[in-house]
Formats: C-alpha cells, sequence, structure tokens
C-alpha cells in the first residue's frame, strides 16, 4: 500500500452519551467511493439506538482535537440536528467551506428503502462541487440495521442537489 489508510474514531463529548463526530486519521478520502465507506461506517453507528437521537448534519474539518494521536489529520464534528434549537441556519456552513458535509438518520427516521428495512439508520455524504466550473456535485447515501448488515449503499457523481431531500438539505447548509 503506497498511502496510509483512511481511519475512522467516534468521539462524544462530556456526559451525553450522542456521537459528537469523527477523528480521521491517516489521511482524508480522495475519492467518492472512499467517502462512501467512510459513510457506511458513520451510519453503522447511527443504527445503535440512542447515538444518534435525532437526524443530525456533521461538518468535515481540519481541525485537530487537543493532544490529537499522530496521524490525525481533522475532524467530522457535529454541526447540530437538522431541526430545532441548534440547527444550523440556511448558509452557515458557507463560511466554513467543508470538503464534505454528512447527514445521519437514526433508526426509525427515514423512510426505509424496503419494508425489511424497517428501523434502520440511513445517512448521506454531499462532496460539495463548483458546478459553474465544471465540478460536480458528489454523493453518496447508505441504509444500515441495527445488526450492522448495509441494506443500500449508492454513490453518484453529477448530483443534482434538488432531486434528492437528504443532498438538498445538505446543500442548503452551504448556499450562500
Amino acid at each position: 500500500m503506497d498511502h496510509p489508510r483512511v481511519e475512522l474514531s467516534p468521539f462524544h463529548r462530556g456526559d451525553c452519551r450522542a456521537l459528537s463526530g469523527f477523528v480521521v486519521s491517516g489521511r482524508w478520502p480522495v475519492s467518492t467511493l472512499e467517502w462512501a465507506q467512510l459513510l457506511t461506517l458513520a451510519v453503522r453507528l447511527a443504527a445503535v439506538p440512542g447515538l444518534v437521537p435525532t437526524t443530525t448534519v456533521f461538518r468535515a474539518t481540519d481541525d485537530r482535537p487537543q493532544d490529537p494521536r499522530p496521524g490525525t489529520v481533522g475532524l467530522i464534528v457535529l454541526a447540530g440536528p437538522v431541526l430545532g434549537l441548534g440547527a444550523p441556519q440556511p448558509g452557515e456552513l458557507s463560511r466554513l467551506a467543508p470538503s464534505a458535509l454528512v447527514l445521519l438518520h437514526p433508526p426509525g427516521e427515514p423512510s426505509p428503502s424496503t419494508p425489511e428495512a424497517a428501523g434502520s439508520a440511513s445517512g448521506c455524504v454531499l462532496l460539495p462541487g463548483l458546478p459553474h466550473l465544471g465540478l460536480d456535485h458528489r454523493a453518496a447515501w447508505v441504509e444500515a440495521e441495527a445488526d450492522g448488515t448495509v441494506t443500500r449503499l449508492i454513490s453518484a457523481v453529477g448530483v443534482d442537489p434538488t432531486q434528492d431531500p437528504d443532498v438538498a438539505v445538505l446543500a442548503m447548509l452551504l448556499a450562500a
């Protein structure tokens, strides 16, 4: 292997058991496929009851924790719930210019892709592009059951934010 692996470690803050984000080590994902693999791990964690209390947005940042372990490259941190107290406002994340935004749905909140997947968690990662410069938006979607079984995995290039509700929410948070 010529380059380090992408490693992901979940974390929470304080007494709260809810997921606060992920420490990314080794290197950042460089392709839509690698981001889909990272999202798969995040959704599998979101499928654990109580870790993600409501549909929540996370943003990628080059910030590092205090006293980072060797190889830490950045964080994927909690930006807030999609709705309610603490929710990011439209355009709020445009100032931060994240390389990726992640949306996680806890079990039972999303509509399952099939009846057998009822109670699954799901998520979406948006890799914002600059369409007016010919750089397309990219995205991936994952659905997973509480036992970790992935029931849906899709990745796409040239994503139109108006064609998917998760991508539309994430794009709205980036819109300046």
